[in-house]
This record gives C-alpha cells, sequence and structure tokens, in this order.
C-alpha cells in the first residue's frame, strides 16, 4: 500500500521505519525537513509539503503535536480536495471533541478518518510492541489492520472516533500523577534518612506498586534524566489537554492542576526536553533550592 505519513519526530520516524520494513511504499513528510531525511535513506519518499504526501497515498497516517497541527496540514482547501476516497489515521494525543470535529471535516470532503493514539514509547515503536486504541467503525477496524499492525500486534477497536483519544488521555493523566506521586513518597524518604531500597523492596511488594517507579528511580536518585522518548513538554500538553476536557466534563481535578504547575516549573527550568521523571526536580527542589 501507497502510506502518507505526516509528522516524522521521535515516534513518526521508527513507525515510517516499521511500514518499510512489512513492504509498504512510504511518502513522508516533516514540517522540519532534516528530521525527515534519514528516512530516504531507509527507503521512503520524502516529500516538502503534505499535499504531495496525501495525493501519492491511498492511506494518509498522521503522528502531529496537537489537533491545531494536524488541522494545518489536512484541511486546508488544497488538502481537502485531496481526501476523497482517502482514510486518515491519526496517532497523535487529541481531545475527544477534536477527534470527532476532524472526522467530521475529512468525512464532509469524502474521506474516512479514524484514531489509533498508542501507548508506548520509541523503543515500543521501533520493535513493534505499542499498545493501539483504535477509534474506528468495525469495518474501517478490519480493513486497517495490516498496517496497524505493524506498530502492535493486537491494536484494540475502543469503539467510535472519539473513545481511542479519549483512553488515551485517560492513560497520559495516568503517567502524570504516578510519576508526581512517586516523587513525593521518594522525595521524603530521602529527606527523612530513610533506605531507598528498604522503601522500594516494600513497594514492589505491595498492592500500591508500578513498574514505572523501578524504570524512573535511577533517574530521579542521580537527578539525570537524560535523552527523553517521552519529553516534559509533551506530557504538560497532555496534563492541560486533559485537564480542559475534564472542566468539559464535570470531573474534578484540582490535583492535576497542581501537577501541571510542577510540569511548568520543570519547564521553567530549561528541562522541557528532558524524560517527563524531571518533575522530581520541581517536587524535590535539590538541597538548598
Amino acid at each position: 500500500m501507497k502510506i502518507g505519513f505526516l509528522g516524522t519526530g521521535l515516534m513518526g520516524r521508527p513507525l515510517v521505519e516499521r511500514l518499510l520494513a512489512a513492504g509498504h511504499d512510504v511518502i513522508a513528510y516533516n514540517r522540519t525537513p532534516e528530521k525527515a531525511a534519514p528516512l530516504a535513506e531507509a527507503g521512503a519518499e520524502v516529500v516538502e509539503n503534505p499535499l504531495s504526501a496525501i495525493t501519492a497515498s491511498e492511506m494518509v497516517i498522521a503522528m502531529l503535536s496537537d489537533a491545531e497541527a494536524l488541522e494545518s496540514v489536512l484541511l486546508t482547501a488544497e488538502a481537502r480536495s485531496a481526501l476523497a476516497g482517502r482514510t486518515v489515521i491519526n496517532m497523535a494525543t487529541i481531545a475527544p471533541e477534536e477527534a470527532r470535529r476532524i472526522a467530521g471535516e475529512v468525512e464532509a470532503a469524502g474521506g474516512a478518518f479514524m484514531e489509533a493514539p498508542v501507548l508506548g514509547s520509541i523503543p515500543q515503536a521501533e520493535t513493534g510492541t505499542l499498545l493501539l486504541m483504535v477509534g474506528a467503525t468495525e469495518a474501517q477496524f478490519e480493513q486497517a489492520g495490516p498496517v496497524l499492525q505493524c506498530f502492535g500486534e493486537s491494536p484494540r477497536l475502543i469503539g467510535p472516533v472519539g473513545q481511542g483519544a479519549t483512553l488515551k488521555l485517560a492513560m497520559n493523566q495516568l503517567i502524570a500523577s504516578l510519576t508526581a506521586a512517586f516523587s513525593l513518597s521518594l522525595g521524603l524518604v530521602q529527606r527523612e534518612g530513610v533506605d531507598v531500597e528498604a522503601f522500594m523492596g516494600i513497594l514492589r511488594e505491595s498492592a500500591l506498586y508500578a513498574p514505572t517507579f523501578d524504570k524512573k528511580l535511577d533517574k530521579m536518585r542521580s537527578r539525570d534524566f537524560g535523552t527523553a522518548n517521552f519529553p516534559t513538554q509533551h506530557l504538560l500538553k497532555d496534563v492541560r489537554l486533559f485537564h480542559r476536557v475534564a472542566a468539559e466534563t464535570g470531573l474534578h481535578d484540582a490535583f492535576l492542576a497542581e501537577i501541571g504547575r510542577a510540569l511548568e516549573a520543570t519547564v521553567d527550568a530549561g528541562l522541557e526536553r528532558a524524560d517527563y521523571s524531571a518533575i522530581f526536580n520541581a517536587i524535590v527542589p535539590p538541597a538548598g533550592e
């Protein structure tokens, strides 16, 4: 199949490579051309504008930063005229109502729209072990199945468009809340001089344990947050998005607003591109600060 891929950043690049490895022809576009250049060496056709990727493809996959970016490449007058008969799959994190609105616009232009946001990061994208949460009709899900399986063995149909986006936001809220909560507990343990391994040993044997705690422990203890698979600035964007959706649906999430402020402080400290576990620095400031 000829697949147009819009957005070849941290996650987009390995997803394109998975498609190429499966034998698909990929026409790739990225707003920053140099980020897409290595994919030409891997066998993709790299184009300079999104319209070229759309018109040359049977299916269009988008992994862009937000709904505004998606609309800017998909819903221009020129792009709309090229959507007829094509299926668009959005894989980025956007709000449920944004997904439904964009779906309506694509369908009005004669195309089909579905969503497949993912849980996992670059290592899982590279190995094809992402968890895909699909919002689509059953017919769309079945048709796109072989393509989606390039990214994860068992894509899951959650429901109509909007429900995949909802589940993705729910998962990313847990990423933020679990990381903040673990940071706070670890900080107290450290401040009071309790042995961290004793703390972790009891935590691991309890119903309170989550594997992410061990994945982030060394980064927090060393305050070396390294190269990010999922950077702080992206988690902040998703927390803000969840906060907006929560307000619209009547949920009380004051605690999440505080986590958002901690993420903002982390970004303001210059750690916007660091791993999101850098929120630890805001919650547990280094001694003397």
